[in-house]
């Protein structure tokens, strides 16, 4: 049995998508969404997508990254299914309800409200989260914050200069941070831009990432580095808008792309 799959991305960060509301798809292990994921010997993809119904959406929405593990958001992904479903929709994740609605700059997508408490980020133990008194080989008082997933951020003068693919590993797996972390380093531009680098769990350096654009924008307005309101956060993989609402929810706008169909047959994996 040969099953369908989309390759999707946004901004770069890329996905494979399987479709489980109207067909069989094999059983998602962490180990079949590794190997699915691998850039190598499977199709490809910082995360795998997997679509199931949903009684309280219009779909549900399940996100293995490339190491296999199952996590809560992911932002790019959210609009990538926004595209795919064409039209108003509310989807179901581990993280909460999402909603996403199609625009001329691509999808926006309801993230609903951050959270900052201590355990729900989660950290092992109580910090105050606008700036924890914890650094790592120059990497100080990172903001935390919880947009559906968990993020660290750090403000540093140029975002270029932070050797994030050795020290994004290291803070990910801090003791610190119990469900591990996402790691942000943001260099802030102007009162309404922000250029950002992302080190996400479970799957390295990314091009793009949408809950960490949303974790930076949110602890840089609390810190009073930007406006509150809109912002423009840069990444390597282009550009996200980023609102803050007084309603206290965060809406993320931007681009999403289906790249390319395609079948695999679940036998060419030992999973």
């Amino acid at each position: 049995m040969r099953v369908p799959f989309i390759k999707m991305h946004g901004l770069g960060n890329d996905f494979v998508v399987l479709d489980a509301r109207d067909r069989d798809v094999p059983m998602m292990t962490n180990r079949l969404a590794a190997a699915l994921a691998d850039r190598k010997t499977g199709i490809g993809c910082d995360q795998l997508i997997l679509l199931e119904p949903s009684d309280r959406a219009d779909v549900r929405m399940r996100i293995f990254n490339a190491d296999g593990s199952e996590v809560e958001a992911c932002g790019n992904a959210t609009r990538a299914i926004g595209l795919l479903l064409g039209k108003p929709a509310a989807i179901e994740t581990l993280g909460g309800m999402l909603a996403t609605n199609p625009v001329d700059a691509g999808v926006a997508v309801d993230m609903g409200e951050p959270r900052f408490d201590w355990d729900s980020i989660p950290l092992a133990y109580p910090l105050d989260t606008l700036a924890m008194p914890v650094g790592w080989d120059g990497l100080e008082s990172p903001g935390a914050v919880n947009v559906g997933n968990p993020h660290v951020v750090f403000f540093v003068p140029d975002t270029a200069a932070t050797a994030l693919e050795q020290l994004g590993p290291l803070i990910e797996h801090d003791p610190l941070f119990p469900a591990r972390i996402n790691v942000n380093v943001a260099t802030i531009v102007s009162r309404d831009e922000i250029r950002l680098r992302v080190w996400e769990r479970g799957v390295g350096e990314t091009r793009a990432c949408g809950t960490g654009a949303c974790a930076t924008a949110v602890a840089a307005m609390r810190r009073g580095l930007v406006d509150r309101g809109t912002v423009t956060v840069r990444l390597p993989g282009g550009p996200l808008q980023i609102a803050w609402g007084a309603d206290n929810r965060i809406t993320m706008t931007g681009p999403a792309t289906e790249s390319f169909r395609g079948t695999f047959d679940p036998a060419d994996y030992d999973a």
